[in-house]
């Protein structure tokens, strides 16, 4: 019993030696908890802090995305507007031609070709010629329009009528302003086309023969 009093002394010596020493050093448990507390407010502040910080960047991230997409979307429209205003312009000059021709001596000109790929992978053609200069007598001839390109490796030349049933074989021409060729053509597997060669053969020996080569690449390249 004496044996366990004296363990019990010695240790609420020890004890009270180490509380006294806490207090000298200005520290003590509830100090400890006011800390701990002040410490978790920081925290919870911080947390929240952070998290507005988050959502503000996110919205400015979405702003900045929604002010690209919107001036990317006025350059591409401002683009079709300009591409838009240059055709209109062609198609007016070439009805100016029409009805006030500059030139004396009648000709069969190319006026355009478009094409245009689809989804699937065909192309909307549309071939347009016209009679130039002094217009008062009909034209007739043939038009005769094929595709120049490589086949693995190989050249290869196809027939428009062999890759479009909208071309008619042969095709031919009768204006006296101008005609136009519409249709859809599929390029057969393996087939890389690099150019469209237009030939244009009227009847009446008044007018010259046209003989033109189109390279794909312009002819696509509004694609």
């Amino acid at each position: 019993m004496g044996l366990i009093a004296l363990i019990a002394l010695v240790a609420a010596m020890v004890w009270l030696a180490y509380e006294q020493g806490r207090q000298m050093a200005g520290y003590n448990s509830s100090d400890a908890n006011r800390v701990i507390e002040m410490l978790q407010a920081e925290i919870e502040t911080l947390r929240s802090d952070l998290g507005e910080s988050q959502r503000q960047t996110a919205m400015l991230e979405t702003n900045s995305k929604i002010e690209d997409d919107t001036a990317g979307q006025l350059k591409k429209s401002l683009s079709e507007a300009q591409k838009e205003a240059l055709e209109l312009k062609k198609e007016l000059a070439f009805y100016k031609s029409i009805v006030a021709p500059e030139q004396d001596k009648p000709s069969i000109v190319i006026q355009t070709i478009q094409l245009k790929k689809d989804p699937a992978g065909d192309y909307d053609y549309k071939i347009m010629i016209s009679q130039q200069g002094r217009n008062d007598r009909f034209a007739r001839g043939t038009v005769d329009v094929s595709i120049e390109g490589d086949n693995q490796g190989a050249k290869q030349v196809l027939a428009l009528n062999d890759v479009s049933a909208d071309a008619k074989k042969p095709m031919k021409f009768g204006m006296r302003y101008f005609q136009n060729f519409t249709g859809k053509l599929t390029l057969p597997q393996g087939f890389t086309a690099e150019s469209m060669r237009v030939k244009l053969k009227p009847s009446s020996k008044t007018l010259e023969s046209v003989d033109e080569v189109f390279p794909w690449g312009d002819l696509t390249a509004g694609d």
